[in-house]
């Protein structure tokens, strides 16, 4: 087994030369802003950045890391995202969906040639779950296997794998074949190595993905044969093994979003105070000020949702039933992360839209968070039914009642009181669930911002981000009491242009 040279090193030592490291590398050795407009990564900068082992935060002691301790590995991508948000969802992908999930479920037998070739070699792994006919639908995936002898059968098409190309892993999601041909329910792992030929997958198309250009993106054909150690081992059911990797990679998702919005803030602020309009700075009118507020509190409530996931987002946590939770960090955050990038983008102005500027490349690089790993929409709307199912089972009716003694919403609840005083169940129409788990997501990220803020964080910033949050929730609840069955118009051209209604002289 390889010896992590740096697994004893203090972690703050080692987080500092990583950062310095990142920084040198992506400001002097190499041009960041035009990094972030090319396709795919130099292979110098990628090498550079990873001489300093930072996946070996990511790794179990056991197997020669530094542990795989959910604050360090998230503080590492937080640190990537500060710099550049396509290279921390590059470690975020090695991290959440392939070392966590293959270090739970994969067998013992090989891990230790998978970790070797990770410290050793620095390879990559990723998770092809995605079909060009499935994406939110993962049970119901068309990727087949078979057992034959000793070893499986896997056949497919899967696209939208972040490293297409260039991960040496994959864990590949597959339905096993009854004997008349047709799918079983469940969902299965495998893990395929690169290496070798009889589990190599081919690429057949590269797609021009809209932003996160460093990160390679298309549709690979699957006909592997993989040993019968590859297969993943859930230690339940299959389907809880999917979800309770799917949570835990959305309950630790705020470690993308951190160093993103921290940079933000910090490239706001900068621009604020340098910047003069009629003889004074931006940062003193009323209206930059409130963007700023905004701003400051999103960094507020991202900070009180990674210190919860590297609470509650360990490997020795079953996270399967996790889900009101994990859908809200990951919906919330990513909108966070998408309104900040507008705000910067407004405040710096036309300078900004540019490919090369930060503030352009925020908007486009963070869009894709709102969209992979669940749609927020449907995250939205799960929020709401599992709540209200929640409700229902402890045999009450009151909504506001039932969070004020929720264990994910107590104290937000109280906080919060009256505001959730109206009749709701899980008849309501599925735009109004989106609605109404808009609204109950950011009670339970407000619960964490409580509960950081009872910790000793910083008083001032709490009640910041605690003001933001309720000012959010009540504006989602007043709408979401209106009523709206509007559909839409079928033949809406006929009759409704514009030009036949204009005056004529």
């Amino acid at each position: 087994m390889t010896h992590n040279l740096n697994a004893q090193q203090p972690f703050d030592d080692f987080l500092e030369t990583f950062k310095s490291r990142l920084h040198h590398t992506l400001h002097q050795r190499a041009d960041l802003n035009n990094l972030s407009t090319e396709r795919g990564l130099p292979p110098f900068v990628l090498r550079e950045i990873m001489s300093t082992n930072p996946f070996s935060a990511f790794v179990p002691s056991n197997l020669g890391g530094r542990g795989g301790l959910a604050s360090e590995s998230m503080a590492v991508i937080s640190a990537a995202s500060y710099e550049s948000l396509p290279l921390s969802l590059m470690f975020g992908i090695n991290y959440a969906l392939f070392l966590q999930p293959f270090a739970k479920y994969g067998a013992e037998a090989i891990k230790p040639s998978v970790f070797d070739r990770v410290l050793g070699e620095q390879a990559m792994g990723g998770l092809m779950i995605t079909e060009p006919e499935c994406g939110s639908d993962a049970l119901n995936v068309k990727t087949s296997h078979v057992r034959e002898l000793d070893e499986y059968h896997i056949q497919g098409t899967k696209h939208w794998g972040g490293l297409t190309g260039w991960a040496d892993y994959w864990l590949i999601t597959a339905r096993a074949t009854t004997t008349d041909g047709k799918l079983k329910r469940g969902l299965d792992f495998f893990l395929c190595d690169m290496n070798e030929p009889s589990q190599h997958i081919p690429v057949e198309e590269m797609y021009d993905s809209l932003g996160l250009f460093m990160i390679p993106y298309g549709r690979s054909n699957i006909d592997v044969r993989v040993p019968s150690v590859n297969k993943l081992e859930p230690e339940s059911t299959s389907p809880r093994m999917l979800l309770d990797l799917l949570h835990r990679s959305r309950i630790q998702f705020g470690c993308m979003a951190m160093g993103f919005l921290q940079r933000v803030l910090d490239e706001a602020l900068s621009h604020c105070n340098s910047r003069f309009v009629g003889g004074q700075s931006l940062f003193h009118f009323d209206q930059v000020q409130a963007r700023l507020n905004r701003l400051q509190a999103s960094y507020t409530i991202c900070s009180a949702v990674c210190t919860h996931g590297s609470d509650h987002g360990g490997l020795e946590y079953d996270l399967s039933g996790r889900g009101i939770e994990a859908n809200s960090i990951k919906a919330v955050v990513t909108d966070l992360m998408q309104e900040a990038s507008h705000s910067l983008l407004q405040l710096v102005g036309a300078k900004g839209y540019r490919q090369s500027h930060i503030a352009g490349r925020a908007i486009i690089d963070s869009r894709p968070f709102q969209i992979f790993e669940g749609p927020n929409d449907i995250l939205y709307s799960q929020v709401a039914l599992a709540t209200l199912k929640s409700m229902e089972r402890s045999g009450s009716s009151d909504l506001q009642a039932f969070l004020n003694t929720f264990e994910l919403t107590a104290r937000a609840g109280n906080r919060l009181k009256g505001l959730f005083g109206f009749h709701a169940d899980t008849k309501l129409p599925q735009r109004k669930l989106v609605e109404l788990g808009k609204a109950l997501a950011r009670v339970v990220v407000l619960e964490m911002v409580i509960e950081l803020g009872e910790r000793g964080y910083r008083a001032d910033l709490i009640e910041n981000a605690l003001t933001s949050l309720e000012h959010e929730v009540r504006a989602l609840l007043s709408t979401h009491q209106l009523v709206d069955s509007s559909t839409v118009i079928e033949g809406y051209a006929e009759g409704s242009s514009w030009f036949s209604f204009a005056t004529v002289e």
